[in-house]
């Protein structure tokens, strides 16, 4: 009879295919393979060491033990002999205990997308699960598609998210098998960022964790090629296990999310209060297009003064001081930013008749 309970320890993949364009995880997984590969190749050093140890003892055995057996032949004394062979009996024995360790440790290791294809067996007859559906949809068509979900299932993709307890999760999704999918995962990302935004941390953590289970659920779902809803169950067992290495990289890959959430909170943040300060900026501007905040700050401090003063015979005296050629800069910059309005704010009904004029001229007329 075949033991069916080997396929619960899984490790799931490392899957780096395109994720969704909602999705800004794109390398939540990566990380993950790296570790995995960096351990079994510690692994298979390991195993490769011990077996050139355990060779190596084998031989000296067989040599020592030869050698006794001539010196006997020869009446040599083989006291020297025989604690040299005494010493390799001993390794010998913990050769064997090494080598059992070596073997608990492979069958406790989880399988992966590098070990799940070995064969264990030559023929095997079992329910396959239904297969993974493949879908090949345009950016358009896939938002198109989330927003109808969501429209449908906001209530629900909210409960989900606000459970807390494994059994819980599990049996709300076995419940709600159509939140078993990537617009899900997608929702999820989304209200993290929202609840980052709306300075509500804590329970933007807390839907991070229920976002990262569906992610695994997912994953799984991809390397074993079955429908995503199959998986489920194979999942909630795998954490409550409790397995110090399993649980471990759950939390890392948990972490390094919310990390992610909380910079891209702040990203979309700080894109926000730009795209404010630039619409402030865009309503201020001044009849000739220039920014009266701009223009202000780049002018000469005896013309700030002025400004700030609103004294006209200030002004004037100020201009009047100043050379013709830097006063007719300032003075055209203020009436293209509105800082100063010539005539009442007349300027296109005079700007033909100023037009042949020098610009010192034109700067001591605005003033008048």
């Amino acid at each position: 009879m075949v033991d069916y309970s080997k396929w619960k320890n899984i490790e799931i993949s490392d899957d780096e295919d395109e994720t969704h364009p909602n999705i800004d995880t794109p390398s939540l997984f990566r990380w993950r393979h790296q570790a995995r590969v960096e351990r079994m190749e510690e692994q298979k050093r390991e195993k490769e060491e011990f077996e050139k140890a355990k060779k190596q003892n084998m031989k000296s055995l067989q040599d020592v033990k030869k050698q006794v057996s001539e010196a006997k032949e020869k009446g040599i004394d083989v006291s020297e002999l025989n604690r040299k062979l005494e010493k390799l009996l001993e390794e010998e024995k913990e050769m064997k205990k090494k080598e059992e360790e070596i073997r608990t440790k492979e069958r406790v290791t989880p399988w992966n997308v590098d070990t799940i294809s070995n064969p264990g067996f030559t023929k095997t007859v079992i329910n396959k699960p239904a297969a993974r559906q493949s879908e090949k949809l345009s950016d358009e068509e896939r938002e198109k598609r989330m927003k109808v979900f969501i429209k449908e299932n906001e209530k629900l993709l909210k409960e989900y998210g606000m459970l807390r307890k494994y059994d819980d999760s599990k049996r709300f999704l076995q419940e709600h098998p159509q939140l078993v999918c990537e617009d899900t995962a997608n929702y999820l990302v989304m209200w993290c960022i929202n609840l980052e935004l709306e300075d509500k941390q804590m329970l933007s953590q807390h839907v991070a964790h229920q976002c990262i289970c569906m992610q695994y659920i997912l994953e799984l779902s991809k390397q074993l090629e079955v429908d995503p809803r199959s998986c489920v169950s194979s999942f909630f067992i795998k954490i409550q296990e409790a397995n110090p290495e399993y649980k471990a990289n759950f939390d890392d890959e948990l972490k390094a999310f919310q990390e992610r959430v909380s910079k891209r909170a702040k990203e979309k943040l700080e894109a926000a209060l730009k795209e404010q300060e630039e619409e402030e900026r865009q309503s201020r501007l001044g009849p000739g297009g220039l920014d009266p905040v701009e223009v202000f700050e780049s002018l000469p401090q005896c013309l700030k003064e002025c400004f700030e003063k609103q004294d006209i015979k200030m002004l004037q005296e100020t201009i009047a001081n100043m050379p013709q050629d830097e006063a007719a800069y300032h003075m055209a910059r203020c009436v293209d930013s509105g800082l100063w309005l010539p005539e009442g704010g007349k300027k296109a009904e005079n700007s033909e008749n100023n037009e042949d004029k020098d610009p010192a001229t034109t700067a001591s007329e605005k003033i008048e």
